[in-house]
């Protein structure tokens, strides 16, 4: 399978699409200034116990409360409570469990009051980004992850991904882990340890050590709520979990982030570095590479496959819903032929859906009927294969017998919503018109001001295909005239996602200018 990266970095946030044969399947974005990410450690004040809900909120520093569930805890709770007392009141302490008594796990089915009391300190892990009016939700199962292995203290259990078929290769690596495990850590061996070295496994489990000693020199004079352990940004988190030899590009569209994932890149698969690219055209990289259009045509309502047929995603609060239609063109076979065919191709789309946009919870399917239970058993085995590569945890369940199949999804991160529908680029909403010429002179207006305020870098106008056209026409061109007037070339750029009123003027950093 082919596998493309496309990163683009902006003011204040990143955007990152991940390309399958060609089509998009997932969308991330993190804002820079996020403060709350999956996999940060923090020390946290318990605020308030709920008997009723055995459950905790916890002050991290975030506007509401993160949540705490017991089962969330983990049975080693004790242990790190008594790592977490001793850190922080014995000075010459140290980050080393080599010496370090387990305490005796707690009851898996007991309660928060058992364990937790108001205003302690607690180390906890975001388990979940905030979403909507919810604040974070925590884990205390610590965990530092790393591309080859994650490391669990306060246990000595190791665990082989599943996804290393050989029996062999478990033993394998089971037996290296063995000899470079330290005491009372765990370890789960991901499915890039396939086939690696001691030496390189050996490497990385000394980087895990470090994160984790890091973490505990700054736990000794953390005032809690405060973040101890940061995960790598987004992109990086991406290339550490999924990359593989099928990928064939990486594209960055910032020489700075081009660095720093460059960088990573030697210290985990220093050969594939070569497959990084940095992004050099004059048009914006999600519309070079057509992510844009794509977005645009994935995120609607209603996606119409290539036979014609079409389903409806449909949002509610307990659920979402999916009714899969068939189209004008499916009437050449019988109606059993027509369903099967239908629903193989709607499934292999819903798959990509569920992923694109990150719906979590509970989803129904409705498919087209069938009679057929060899077509029923096809069309499960094939939602199953289809769902294979998404990486969140779900659950499939066999079409019931009013034909609906139920998708259980965990959902990490906001759901993505993207609002297809354009405001009218006459009006802009208002319903009042503003004369499309008048638009041209608001940007000379801009550009006299900017130039006037001793701005020296080069100046990029962005705007609609059809007021670059003009910008460009004739033998003296309206850029032209502007060249004569100010003394500088203006630099016109093509954004075929503005508004025929839109346009944004940026330097020679690709940042917009402001105008106060």
């Amino acid at each position: 399978m082919e596998r493309e990266l496309i990163i683009n970095s902006t003011t204040g946030a990143v955007d990152i699409a991940l390309i399958e044969e060609s089509k998009l399947v997932e969308l991330h974005k993190e804002n820079t200034s996020n403060e709350f990410s999956v996999g940060d450690i923090y020390l946290g004040r318990v605020k308030q116990l709920v008997p009723g809900h055995n459950s905790a909120f916890v002050d991290t520093g975030y506007h509401k409360n993160s949540f705490l569930h017991y089962s969330d805890l983990g049975p080693q709770l004790r242990s790190l409570v008594k790592f977490v007392n001793i850190a922080r009141s014995d000075k010459n302490s140290t980050s080393s469990l080599e010496n370090f008594k387990l305490e005796k796990d707690i009851d898996k089915h007991g309660k928060i009051l058992d364990v937790l009391k108001k205003d302690q300190t607690v180390l906890v892990q975001i388990l979940k980004e905030p979403i909507s009016t919810k604040g974070p939700r925590l884990t205390c199962e610590i965990t530092i992850a790393g591309r080859y292995m994650v490391l669990v203290p306060f246990s000595n259990i190791i665990s082989i991904s599943k996804k290393i078929d050989s029996e062999d290769e478990r033993k394998r690596v089971k037996f290296l882990i063995e000899s470079i495990k330290p005491k009372n850590f765990g370890i789960i061996a991901r499915t890039a340890a396939e086939g690696k070295s001691v030496a390189v496994l050996h490497e990385e489990m000394k980087n895990l050590l470090a994160k984790w000693d890091r973490m505990f020199n700054e736990l000794k004079e953390a005032t809690p709520p405060m973040k101890l352990l940061t995960e790598i940004d987004k992109a990086s988190v991406l290339i550490r979990d999924i990359l593989n030899d099928s990928f064939n590009r990486i594209i960055v569209n910032d020489k700075q982030f081009y660095n720093k994932i460059k960088d990573y890149l030697k210290q985990v698969a220093p050969d594939q570095v070569s497959i990084l690219k940095l992004h050099k055209a004059k048009s914006p990289i999600f519309q070079h590479y057509g992510i844009n259009k794509q977005i645009k045509s994935s995120f609607g309502r209603t996606y119409t496959l290539k036979s014609g047929a079409y389903i409806i995603i449909e949002h509610t609060e307990a659920m979402h819903v999916v009714d899969v239609n068939s189209g004008p063109k499916m009437r050449n076979n019988t109606q059993e032929e027509s369903a099967i065919g239908v629903n193989l191709e709607s499934a292999k789309e819903i798959a990509r859906q569920l992923r694109l946009r990150d719906l979590g919870g509970l989803i129904i399917i409705d498919f087209i009927d069938m009679r057929k239970a060899e077509n029923k058993r096809m069309l499960y085995n094939e939602m199953k294969k289809y769902m294979a590569n998404d990486r969140a945890q779900h659950t499939v369940l066999p079409l019931s017998k009013f034909g609906l199949m139920q998708i259980t999804r965990q959902r990490t991160k906001p759901e993505i919503k993207i609002n297809t529908m354009e405001i009218c680029p006459m009006c802009g909403g208002t319903g009042k018109v503003t004369p499309t010429i008048l638009i041209i002179e608001d940007i000379e207006r801009d550009i006299k001001y900017i130039l006037n305020s001793g701005n020296k870098s080069k100046l990029f106008v962005h705007v609609h295909p059809y007021i670059y056209s003009f910008l460009k026409f004739g033998w003296i061109s309206q850029q032209i005239k502007w060249f004569f007037k100010y003394g500088k070339w203006i630099r016109l750029r093509v954004n075929d996602t503005f508004s025929i009123n839109e346009y944004k003027i940026m330097d020679d950093s690709n940042d917009e200018i402001k105008l106060k």
